[in-house]
């Protein structure tokens, strides 16, 4: 299976172990909604947000959407979408490794990206998610 190599690999390849568990705490001037129906908006960085729903969901969500940063070498009102190409891949290794820890035998994840690093992160999904577990590129 080919794997992806950068600068940083090794070290990125462990992230997501050493991203400290926190805990979640409910806002209650924040709430709304149904409490009954167990549903989350959770504002913070996202790969301790993952980390922190491990306990109560590993391998438990039967569907995962993402919308990763493109990498389109632009500059956003709330984001800058210019990160060095390897800086991308590290952002993007341990997230991916706690959303497969997350993901349900029977489950999916569908990833929406362009052509600026899509064929990069099939590579690293492959890797993590196991090629033969590659169902099909939505167009």
């Amino acid at each position: 299976m080919p794997t992806l190599h950068w600068l940083t690999r090794d070290e990125d390849v462990g992230a997501a172990r050493r991203v400290p568990y926190r805990l979640l705490e409910e806002l209650p001037e924040l709430s709304a909604g149904d409490p009954a129906a167990e549903n989350l908006l959770i504002q913070g960085d996202n790969l301790e947000a993952l980390k922190a729903l491990l306990p109560f969901f590993a391998g438990r969500v039967k569907c995962i959407y993402i919308d990763p940063p493109y990498n389109t070498r632009s500059a956003f009102e709330h984001y800058d979408d210019n990160l060095e190409h390897s800086r991308w891949l590290a952002m993007m290794w341990p997230r991916l490794e706690l959303l497969r820890e997350l993901l349900a035998e029977d489950g999916s994840i569908w990833v929406s990206i362009d052509n600026s690093e899509g064929a990069y992160l099939k590579v690293l999904m492959d890797e993590i998610f196991y090629r033969t577990n590659f169902v099909t590129t939505c167009v």
